[in-house]
């Protein structure tokens, strides 16, 4: 394995990829650098570093900016509690691959910030509007093609990027994911059945891999789903509703406690979870031609 560069190593390269005026690659290892907690000042005949915070952090998605990383696929989560279980997540994704992964946290990171390396971004918000413009602000400000938006509750058992980007990589599909289903139109639109492996109609944000500019053009989330519930499966057909196509395969991953769906208030998680649903009723039912084919 290659060792890491040395903060002074990268801000030579900085210098070097400045003096040719490739702004960009000089972009990316400040990033690099940032990552490793410095600011790197350009200072007469040289460099210098400054300590800097370890994360952003913004009154809320509305602030963001363009968050950049050196890859077509970036692996981003919503984590708004249970840090200790997604540093446990963070740390199966490394384990895999090294994809670049962003959090997006809405409580205090906690374990999470030691996680935060050269592969793991970590943001902070100070106001949470919901799982709808948390998601939509992690896909439009993304600099890469792909993003897999996954809950993190979802563990790495091996390299499940190689397969979905090797399968958005033909551009057949707008959107490739691990669960998912077909709409069951025989009790109007009320559920989703599972029949593995596919072409389907819905894909669970467990793990959904999308190409970013087919997410965008479609609408991306609805930014009036506070909760992940069911909102997941409005992007899916709101997708589908734009030509889009979604897959779903096997990849090596597996599910630990889901704390979005059993950890939270009861009265909550089922009221919003309905509004969400009759949002997709409202808008969708009856609408068979978005559908897939049947199986």
């Amino acid at each position: 394995m290659t060792a890491a560069k040395s903060k002074e190593v990268l801000a030579q390269e900085r210098l070097d990829a400045r003096a040719a005026k490739d702004f960009a690659k000089a972009d990316l290892i400040r990033d690099q650098i940032a990552a490793m907690g410095f600011e790197v000042i350009d200072i007469a005949g040289g460099f210098e570093f400054r300590a800097k915070e370890r994360y952003p952090t913004y009154a809320s998605t509305r602030d963001i900016k363009a968050i950049r990383v050196n890859s077509d696929i970036a692996i981003a989560m919503i984590v708004d509690g249970f840090t200790a279980d997604a540093a446990e997540t963070v740390r199966t994704i490394k384990a895999h691959t090294n994809t670049p992964v962003i959090a997006l946290v809405t409580v205090d990171p906690a374990e999470l910030i030691d996680e935060i390396d050269l592969q793991f971004q970590l943001i902070a918000i100070t106001e949470n509007f919901g799982w709808g413009e948390n998601s939509n602000a992690l896909v439009k400000n993304l600099s890469s093609k792909y993003m897999v938006l996954m809950d993190p509750s979802t563990r790495f058992t091996g390299d499940a990027i190689a397969l979905v980007i090797a399968e958005l990589n033909k551009s057949e599909f707008s959107a490739v994911g691990w669960r998912g289903g077909l709409v069951n139109t025989e009790d109007e639109w009320r559920s989703v059945e599972d029949k593995g492996a596919g072409e389907v109609d819905v894909l669970f944000s467990y793990f959904l891999a999308m190409n970013s500019a087919d997410a965008i053009n479609a609408g991306g989330f609805n930014n009036r789903a506070i909760y992940y519930r069911n909102a997941d499966i409005e992007f899916s057909l709101r997708l589908r509703q734009s030509n889009g196509q979604l897959l779903q395969i096997d990849l090596p991953l597996e599910q630990a406690r889901h704390h979005g769906y059993y950890d939270t208030d009861e009265e909550f998680r089922e009221i919003q979870s309905k509004k969400n649903y009759d949002r997709i009723l409202e808008r969708f039912r009856g609408k068979s031609a978005i559908l897939s084919p049947r199986r």
